[in-house]
């Protein structure tokens, strides 16, 4: 373990942030008066439930957000220096990557915005992706890869640039076992080479096996802050570990033990500790039975009754609601019509019936009938069909005029009446 320096990579003083309305009315107070320091070469832990104000630091730390109070300091310069960015590396509590670049392609982006040449951009990519194991994965699509996958890349990326102070949010999210067990590993390696980093997980056993100190907020403000070892050490009692003893060898003192089961029986005396788990418990129950206000989630309750239905039943119903809807058959060939290209003078000349259609003399009479084109023949000369000469309908006037000259009407024109056009 390396020796803690006392010069502090971050340092939070009297930091407030409330977000407002459009009418610049207090919305949500979301980091109320915080005060952290974090020294250079520690595995300091940020911690909260949700909505405790976390996220909220993290993006003021990256310059992001600006406090509405307080001064903020990383390695001693503002957040929002640009130069600064190239000490920092940033995993995110969700993986924002290009989908369509595989692994060496994501990295290589990364470290161009690092203005890295060429050949220590490769050489770095290549120690990334071994040390992350994606070595047999580099040529995929990032957008294929599972979220445990795309956790390892983003971590891989987040350290691109050799960063001073690396921040990880949730950074085992979605990764096995084996995964998380190489992150907490690496971190710790991290440490010894002198690196400072800034871990904000809800996994307590995490921090409790790699952090050196941790802070607990709740509705933005600080309610826990210290060294792991002094937060979880119980003062009032004293445990005494032993090997396997006798019933009777139990309630006895040190000497005892020693004088019954002999000088092999080495007794480990060292004062109980907490699990990180539980004091992270205790300071969020106080805090909420004392009735301070947070605007994240509370403990949760019961399940909601509408979701608290039979299992086999909702299975009937899901499976009555899914209904199999049958593919074509490949083996049954489908009948396409075939289409017979025909040119531009072909098709003028089976539309005007002349051999010259192509020429520019040709003209086209405009009030030619519209007329069907068999464009499969386009070689047989174009006839217009002949319209049928049309018959004058008889109007009331005619019949009358034959009722009065005549005293019965005109068979012809009665039968001309009533004929029907097929």
């Amino acid at each position: 373990m390396t020796e803690l320096s006392e010069s502090p990579a971050i340092e939070i003083r009297g930091v407030s942030k409330i977000f407002r309305d459009f009418w610049l009315r207090p919305r949500v107070n979301a980091v109320d008066s915080l005060d952290i320091t974090v020294r250079k070469g520690e595995v300091f832990g940020l911690l909260g439930p949700n909505g405790s104000g976390k996220s909220t630091t993290i993006k003021m730390l990256l310059g992001l957000l600006y406090p509405t109070k307080g001064d903020i300091a990383v390695f001693g310069k503002r957040p929002t220096d640009v130069q600064l960015k190239n000490r920092i590396g940033y995993l995110p509590e969700e993986s924002f990557l290009y989908r369509f670049l595989n692994a060496g392609e994501t990295l290589d982006f990364y470290g161009r915005l690092f203005k890295l040449n060429g050949s220590e951009r490769t050489r770095r990519m290549e120690m990334l992706l071994e040390m992350v194991g994606l070595q047999g994965a580099q040529f995929r699509a990032v957008g294929e890869y599972s979220k445990g996958m795309q956790r390892r890349i983003g971590l891989a990326q987040a350290l691109i640039n050799d960063p001073d102070l690396l921040i990880l949010d949730e950074p085992t999210t979605g990764l096995d076992p084996l995964g998380a067990k190489q992150i907490k590993d690496l971190i710790i390696e991290l440490k010894k080479r002198g690196k400072t980093v800034l871990l904000c997980t809800h996994l307590l056993n995490e921090v409790e096996d790699v952090c050196d100190r941790v802070a607990i907020m709740y509705g933005g403000k600080l309610r826990a802050y210290g060294a792991v070892d002094d937060l979880l050490t119980v003062r009032e009692a004293v445990s005494i570990e032993t090997p396997s003893l006798k019933a009777t060898t139990v309630e006895k003192i040190r000497d005892l033990i020693a004088r019954e089961e002999g000088e092999s029986a080495r007794v480990h005396v060292e004062r109980p500790r907490l699990r990180l788990e539980s004091l992270f418990l205790d300071v969020v129950n106080k805090a909420q039975s004392e009735g301070i206000a947070t605007s994240g989630a509370m403990s949760g309750g019961r399940v909601a009754d509408f979701l608290s239905f039979d299992a086999p039943r909702g299975r009937e119903l899901l499976d009555g609601l899914v209904q199999k809807v049958s593919a074509p058959d490949p083996s049954v060939p489908v009948e396409v019509m075939p289409i017979r290209p025909v040119q531009d003078d072909q098709l003028l000349t089976s539309l005007t019936g002349r051999k010259d259609a192509g020429s520019s003399s040709t003209k086209v009479d405009d009030a030619a009938p519209a007329a069907t084109v068999d464009v499969s023949r386009p070689d047989e000369k174009w006839t217009p069909p002949v319209e049928p000469t049309p018959v004058a309908k008889p109007t009331v006037k005619d019949v009358q005029s034959s009722r009065t000259t005549d005293k019965e009407p005109d068979r012809s024109i009665l039968d001309s009446m009533s004929e029907r056009k097929p």
